[in-house]
């Protein structure tokens, strides 16, 4: 193991990430009674430019009117891109106005580091201004050609960043690559186009301690579609996906919860470990198979897992 660390910068149960148009405050209501671990509030691509304003009163409101920490949430909001002119007064208002009760602002289309290096200077100004006690987090969406060949650095930013996202519309369109559904596969690719660059992302993230979550799958009337995307995202290391409607909110918590056996077995396998360490050997065998060090790295993934959503219920 290297000497060089960099330890997961923060724990959260990230199953399930609902996206919520801020200018539907119907849709808010509903959103903060769902089964979603996330929620973030939209004020970019799900909102018109004529409701740009309005998205973000209503953003504001159900900050302050909802208290998504005793609902089980972690709340973000997605802000407008930086190379628009409604991301100043995102960040202003939002965190002015709420942001003590934000958990994280999601920033779009994420492509330099200085990128974030604005919207973090912007949110430490209006902390120590207002006097807020609380810290809130960033997270960096990767949309953008530019964002995947900026990844690495991106991830080493540091700062309040917490986790990355996969956004795989607005990068398809990016690279100009055919699909035939957002997030989904384009029958002429052999396998997964998207996996390339979905393993790259987690790869940063894994490397600098961040969360890595998957993106939206377009087609909400294709759960069978949806829960192979997530399945796939789970098993290059993502640990939870976007649902852009709240029928996808089951289908996220179910790939991306271990299952009973999976726990159990995980159990197993640090109990075994420990006999043996005990009898001062470094491996064991468990139903016939080699397990070691590595072993209980990832069985206690999968017990943290297990308890975080323990806790949550």
């Amino acid at each position: 193991m290297s000497h060089t660390l960099y330890p997961l910068r923060k724990q959260r149960l990230h199953r399930s990430e609902l996206a919520v148009p801020a200018s539907n405050p119907t849709m808010i209501d509903k959103a903060s009674g769902s089964a979603a671990d996330y929620v973030f509030l939209d004020l970019e691509d799900a909102v018109a430019p004529p409701e740009k304003e309005q998205a973000r009163k209503n953003a504001v409101q159900a900050l302050n009117d909802i208290d998504w920490a005793a609902k089980g949430k972690t709340v973000s909001v997605r802000i407008n891109g930086l190379d628009t002119h409604y991301m100043y007064r995102d960040v202003v208002d939002v965190m002015e106005q709420a942001g003590d009760k934000v958990h994280t602002l999601l920033v779009p289309k994420v492509g330099v580091t200085s990128d974030l290096y604005m919207v973090e200077a912007m949110i430490n100004q209006i902390e120590q201004g207002r006097g807020f006690a609380t810290r809130v987090g960033m997270e960096a969406l990767i949309e953008t050609a530019l964002g995947m060949a900026n990844v690495e650095a991106i991830a080493q930013f540091g700062g309040r960043l917490e986790a990355l996202h996969f956004g795989v519309a607005d990068y398809a369109a990016s690279m100009r690559a055919r699909t035939v559904n957002i997030g989904g596969l384009n029958p002429d690719y052999p396998g997964d186009q998207w996996h390339a660059s979905i393993t790259r992302m987690v790869i940063a993230c894994r490397a600098y301690g961040l969360r890595a979550i998957d993106g939206p799958f377009g087609d909400f009337s294709d759960p069978e579609g949806y829960k192979d995307g997530a399945r796939r995202a789970a098993a290059l290391g993502c640990e939870g996906k976007w649902a852009i409607h709240p029928s996808q909110v089951a289908l996220a918590n179910e790939v991306f919860s271990p299952p009973p056996e999976e726990v159990t077995k995980a159990e197993r396998i640090i109990s075994e470990l420990k006999k043996a360490e005990d009898e001062g050997r470094g491996a064991a065998s468990l139903d016939g198979k080699m397990i070691d060090a590595a072993s209980e790295k990832m069985a206690q993934n999968v017990i943290d897992v297990a308890k975080a959503i323990a806790t949550k219920a």
